[in-house]
């Protein structure tokens, strides 16, 4: 055996080490396969069932008939499911909207804060996730019921002279609901927040800049990222959420992500239900790119 032979043998055996290492795109495509058949498992199969399941129909029985029906997305321009859809969006824009206002000051002062204190104040933020959602939502029932906690508290400073009766009201989802998706919004200020540079606010007051003018024209378009990112985390799964206006809300409140919750778990009409998740995910997705876009981001969404 010669040496060639000797050298060339082990390299033939290794086929695919060879190509792998020759093809940098091979390379790159066999790293990241892990990725790529987890995400097509869990997202992308569970995706396209559900959109198949859309455009089938409900046997007699609850069960699902292998037969095209498109009247399960016709059954969504009934004025019933419409006025339920346009709520479950006011809703969805209304906690996004009031968790910025509130969440920008706090990711502000928590950005600005000394370093010890804003180690602490980090943790009291994440610290109600230690809890059970459920136990957190009862909670709040508590709360705003009435005679409880905050008619209590409001009665005793003679603010109100009787109780609120805020329990299962819009109002009681609007509170649960900003409760729930604050910290999704403060987190991803506070990290834009975090990273401005001093020095620009220093060159800005050196040319004559009012705080306010420096915090308008640099601070905020550089925090935009986070207001991005902040407002993807808290609209996207604000839009179809349900617990709260079950518990909150009781039975006069109902948004879209209970109407889908009751056709899979109680009506057990499955393909209706698919397809009012379909219709939740396209609006829910040309929100964001319209937003997105309009912000200046679409297309790093869209790369």
């Amino acid at each position: 055996m010669t040496t060639a032979q000797a050298t060339e043998s082990p390299v033939e055996k290794f086929s695919l080490a060879r190509t792998l290492r020759e093809n940098r795109v091979a390379q790159g495509l066999f790293l990241i396969s892990p990725a790529n058949i987890y995400l097509f498992l869990l997202i992308v199969l569970p995706l396209l069932l559900v959109t198949g399941l859309s455009f089938l129909s409900r046997g007699e029985y609850g069960q699902v008939v292998f037969k095209f029906n498109l009247a399960n997305y016709a059954r969504l321009f009934d004025p019933l499911y419409g006025k339920i859809l346009l709520f479950s969006l006011a809703v969805g824009l209304g906690t996004t909207v009031l968790c910025l206002l509130i969440g920008y000051p706090m990711a502000y002062y928590l950005a600005r804060a000394p370093a010890r204190q804003r180690s602490l104040l980090l943790f009291l933020i994440l610290l109600p996730f230690w809890t059970n959602f459920i136990i957190r939502i009862y909670a709040w029932m508590m709360i705003l019921r009435s005679g409880g906690f905050l008619d209590s508290i409001l009665q005793w400073a003679h603010l109100t002279t009787g109780p609120l009766n805020l329990l299962y009201t819009p109002t009681a989802v609007m509170i649960g609901m900003i409760y729930e998706f604050l910290p999704f919004m403060v987190l991803p200020l506070y990290t834009s927040l975090e990273k401005v540079d001093n020095s620009l606010l220093e060159a800005a007051a050196d040319l004559g800049a009012p705080p306010w003018k420096a915090f308008l024209r640099v601070t905020l378009p550089l925090s935009v990222p986070g207001m991005i990112a902040g407002t993807i985390l808290t609209f996207i799964p604000a839009m179809g959420m349900f617990v709260v206006s079950d518990l909150l809300g009781g039975a006069k409140t109902i948004l879209i992500g209970n109407v889908i919750r009751n056709q899979f778990l109680t009506a057990r009409d499955w393909p209706f239900g698919a397809a009012a998740s379909m219709i939740l995910m396209l609006l829910t997705m040309v929100f964001t790119l319209y937003y997105t876009r309009k912000a200046g981001f679409g297309e790093e969404l869209l790369v």
